[in-house]
């Protein structure tokens, strides 16, 4: 009887962790909903809560860190148990970078939106909106335990490198015809770049997801579009010092 309660009990430990990192993702979700809305309705408001709401996803992470870590200590898991728990720590770090960059995109928008508008901004909710769907359907893939599901969220990637290398380029060329826009241009060049980061880390959790589920690492060459590279390198190098 004992040994039965043991086992229903963590059964629902491993089901509270499952949960908190859903609460974690659902709420990464949100924040890079809102800062795209914020930077298309140029909503300095709405991005203002952007940036203050990064501490909430941070202050998840850790109680997921704390609770996992007691997971590993008191019941000294293994086989899926041990891939479910060491799964969920990676998720959440995939998902406290996500909400980094979600708060990323609010800070620059703030900024951004004391110049005068430019053209390309209609053009990043394209890229933010397949992001968003990747990261939703590898979650989505996590908590059903879906494999096809989070390989196809995963081949997605390439084509959020495409759409990023084109509007590089498309920015690069309105800083040449229009030297005034060079400031905005950058900015939004760096929100095209956070975004971009964010679909890496839902590739991430969908790599994850396929490692918890079947046991196996996904061995198929990591997607990556023309393009990525040099200049992509740099932008994360500046954005870093920045931090």
């Amino acid at each position: 009887m004992s040994t039965e309660h043991t086992v229903r009990s963590f059964d629902e430990e491993l089901k509270t962790l499952v949960k908190t990192v859903l609460r974690m993702g659902g709420l990464a979700e949100a924040q890079l909903a809102n800062a795209v809305q914020a930077l298309v309705r140029r909503d300095s408001d709405l991005a203002g809560r952007v940036v203050s709401g990064d501490g909430r996803i941070d202050a998840i992470e850790q109680e997921i860190n704390d609770f996992a870590i007691r997971m590993l200590a008191l019941r000294q898991p293994m086989a899926d148990d041990l891939r479910g728990i060491v799964g969920a720590l990676k998720i959440s770090s995939d998902l406290e970078r996500i909400g980094d960059y979600a708060s990323n995109v609010g800070k620059r928008t703030l900024v951004l939106n004391q110049l005068a508008p430019v053209k390309p901004v209609t053009t990043i909710p394209t890229m933010a909106r397949l992001v968003q769907d990747m990261v939703k359907d590898t979650l989505d893939a996590y908590v059903e335990r879906d494999l096809d599901k989070a390989v196809m969220a995963w081949s997605r990637d390439d084509e959020v490198d495409e759409l990023y290398t084109s509007l590089f380029r498309e920015l690069v060329t309105y800083m040449m015809e229009d030297p005034r826009t060079i400031t905005a241009c950058t900015h939004l060049m760096f929100i095209a770049k956070n975004i971009e980061r964010i679909g890496d880390h839902a590739t991430n959790i969908a790599e994850t997801v396929h490692y918890l589920v079947s046991g196996n690492p996904l061995r198929a060459a990591r997607p990556k579009g023309s393009g990525q590279g040099e200049f992509g390198d740099t932008l994360d190098d500046i954005q870093e010092l920045n931090r």
